[in-house]
């Protein structure tokens, strides 16, 4: 549990624009964007936002996602289901050979911004190295709840199993709410979905893994949470059942993540 007591300690601790060592919270925003919309993931270390995110109508994808899709052999907009949200994007690699290794990145927001379509820039150097990658939507708050969303990062897993069924194993990467609804793929018992994704490796990156402490901050406003959701899709309370034998899992924090994304990510790892 959180040995943070006040509400406004907590408001500041799981607002990440607030820990920059060189910026102002306001300012670092902008920083921020204007530099990832050369080529990062737009509003990565803006997700603690100064107030909770406003709804935005969807946006063109930035510059990074759009060399990605220029450069490699893609399928675009893929549905995994029969939600508007579930879609994904694949790239496939510059030389495929008959077999390769897919990464599956799941982007970030504090669960209610961004898209996939912000998530191509990470394709270019790992496709040019025979690697797949895949970035996968979802419906973020406040049209997707917490339920719904680890549900459908499940069902996309499912989906590449079975449409892929010969890679060379699939490796999860998922930054701050994506290593979060990481790590809750990896405590899925997978026998109610009758396929076992062949799960090699994950990467989390800043993420949350109890949800507990954020139900009385700003973050919860538009993800409307009851301490009972928080719990069922907190990976802190499943990580007996996570994790697949052959899967080893990287559990990192930025050098300047708050106090509590750190512990989160110390308690989780161990």
């Amino acid at each position: 549990r959180s040995p943070v007591a006040s509400p406004q300690a907590l408001e500041d601790q799981y607002s990440p624009s607030r820990w920059s060592p060189r910026l102002d919270r306001d300012t670092i925003i902008d920083a921020h964007l204007a530099v990832t919309a050369a080529g990062g993931e737009r509003g990565a270390a803006g997700e603690g936002l100064r107030s909770a995110p406003r709804p935005r109508a969807p946006s063109p994808p930035l510059a990074g996602t759009e060399r990605a899709r220029a450069s490699a052999q893609t399928l675009l907009h893929v549905p995994y289901g029969s939600g508007d949200g579930e879609k994904l994007d694949i790239y496939f690699p510059t030389d495929p050979c008959e077999t390769f290794p897919v990464l599956v990145y799941i982007h970030g927001g504090y669960w209610q911004c961004l898209s996939k379509d912000d998530s191509g820039f990470a394709a270019p150097p790992l496709v040019s190295q025979g690697v797949a990658v895949v970035a996968v939507g979802y419906d973020t708050a406040p049209k997707g709840h917490m339920d719904a969303m680890v549900l459908q990062v499940r069902r996309s897993l499912v989906f590449l199993a079975e449409r892929y069924p010969r890679t060379r194993g699939i490796y999860l990467c998922g930054h701050s709410a994506g290593a979060h609804l990481v790590a809750m793929v990896l405590s899925t018992d997978w026998t109610e979905f009758q396929v076992v994704p062949d799960i090699k490796g994950a990467v989390l990156v800043s993420g949350v893994y109890d949800l507990e402490p954020i139900l009385h901050t700003y973050v919860n406003d538009a993800l409307n949470m009851s301490r009972e959701v928080a719990q069922r899709n907190s990976p802190m309370g499943h990580v007996t059942a996570a994790v697949p034998e052959a899967c080893e899992v990287l559990v990192a924090v930025a050098q300047h993540d708050s106090p509590e994304f750190r512990r989160q990510s110390q308690e989780y790892g161990q």
